[in-house]
């Protein structure tokens, strides 16, 4: 019998999280050399084996979660070329992690175009493909963007997610699926939401 994800709650998010892993995670990413699932768990993986908190590695696993935006219903009716998965990501993860985690996902996409405008070397590190999304996205940012974003509380772990997105996109990379990493994200959703 099929699971029942037409409610989602803290009993089947992560369940729900692993359904989509298996079942979407083979799809094309962006034309890098590594379906969206290798790329979301190698970047797991790497926080994992540089001994990074629970919630990096956790936020690194799922900051592309929002490109199965289908998968959450009709995210929104004007959608055009950028689905703005950021955005979608952090809607449907938010009533069940901590702000560090959905703030991975959500500011993931402004991390790139933050480091870009304040580490120059950091735009070389790019693939071809996260350039051309790079100018989708909105370019570096500006020095009041730049401001604004320096206020966030979390920004050291998402600029860590940030950071692990470029390294996950390794052609070779042998990784563990996602169910090595379910204990930890129901930890997070346990942290976040005690004894409901």
């Amino acid at each position: 019998m099929n699971p029942d994800f037409t409610t989602l709650n803290r009993d089947n998010i992560v369940a729900f999280l692993g359904d989509i892993f298996a079942r979407r995670g083979g799809e094309e990413y962006l034309g890098e050399p590594v379906t969206m699932a290798q790329h979301m768990l190698q970047g797991a993986t790497i926080a994992e084996q540089n001994g990074l908190p629970e919630e990096i590695i956790v936020g690194a696993l799922l900051h592309d979660i929002g490109h199965f935006t289908s998968e959450f219903g009709t995210y929104h009716p004007d959608d055009t070329e950028d689905r703005h998965h950021e955005d979608a990501g952090e809607a449907v993860l938010a009533p069940f992690f901590p702000p560090v985690i959905t703030d991975c996902v959500k500011y993931h996409v402004a991390a790139k175009r933050y480091l870009c405008a304040t580490k120059p070397a950091y735009f070389a590190r790019l693939s071809p493909a996260s350039v051309h999304t790079l100018e989708l996205q909105g370019g570096p940012m500006s020095t009041e963007e730049v401001a604004e974003f320096e206020r966030n509380p979390n920004i050291e772990a998402i600029i860590h997610v940030r950071y692990l997105d470029e390294a996950g996109k390794r052609a070779d990379m042998e990784t563990p699926d996602f169910d090595h990493f379910a204990p930890m994200v129901q930890r997070m959703v346990d942290r976040h939401l005690p004894g409901s």
